[in-house]
């Protein structure tokens, strides 16, 4: 069972503005675990980057990928958003004793997640440097002969085939990964639990990830320093999200 009841609230298309906004006063209220999870994140955004600098195909690829991963690494904002809802602050020692707990359930399912994205990485990599006329090693060559390449071609295949893998992977972390910071259920029911939220809610949970989507985009266009405020953002969001995805579709 969650850790605290909470009154019931109806999941619309207004709800993810209502997340986001939970979200911000979680991080305004306690902001150091969140910031320090942004920082860490957007640094290794930033040795990502400096690494694949004259790979543009294979940081495409990666920076797609890390938002496939990206739910995992939010499991400590999870812990904190869930005590600011029962009135406690949450510190960094306790989102490090989360993340040393050696919980299977967490380590299995961020190796699935890794293997999704590593796989995406390696699909997008393929797609660019065998489907491209020229190599793409610069931000300008992926604009020039992949986002306007005429006709219709590489760049809608590879935004569909990153959305064929995106959606199944999102619909199974929306919900799942919170429950499982929040109780003992095991990955197949959080798993469940987070399908059913997606299909009797689709136009709110599809807004949520388009808003996600959106968010760490900005996040990366601003040099990558937005992310440190967007990741705990989302992170604390998501953890409301989960609250009444999880409460509605129980009662659906």
């Amino acid at each position: 069972m969650p850790s605290s009841a909470r009154a019931p609230v109806a999941v619309t298309l207004h709800s993810p503005w209502r997340w986001l906004a939970l979200g911000w006063a979680d991080l305004r209220r306690n902001p150091v675990p969140g910031l320090v999870h942004g920082l860490l994140i957007a640094a290794f955004g930033a040795l990502l980057l400096w690494a694949a600098r004259d790979r543009f195909w294979l940081l495409a690829g990666a920076f797609s990928g890390f938002l496939i991963v990206a739910p995992i690494l939010a499991t400590g904002l999870y812990a904190v958003s869930r005590g600011c809802e029962s009135g406690r602050c949450v510190g960094l020692r306790e989102v490090l004793a989360l993340w040393r707990s050696g919980d299977g359930r967490l380590m299995r399912f961020g190796l699935l997640l890794a293997l999704a994205g590593t796989g995406w990485v390696l699909t997008s990599a393929g797609l660019i440097t065998l489907w491209s006329p020229v190599p793409i090693q610069k931000p300008l060559d992926f604009l020039r002969h992949v986002v306007l390449a005429p006709p219709v071609g590489l760049f809608e295949v590879w935004l569909l085939l990153g959305a064929l893998l995106a959606a199944p992977v999102y619909a199974s972390t929306v919900v799942a990964l919170p429950m499982l910071v929040d109780t003992r259920a095991g990955v197949g029911e959080a798993v469940a639990q987070s399908w059913r939220a997606v299909a009797t809610h689709p136009g709110p949970t599809v807004l949520w990830a388009v808003l996600i989507a959106v968010l760490v985009g900005v996040g990366m266009l601003a040099a990558l320093l937005g992310l440190v405020v967007v990741i705990p953002l989302i992170g604390h969001a998501s953890w409301h999200a989960y609250r009444d995805l999880s409460a509605a579709s129980q009662r659906a």
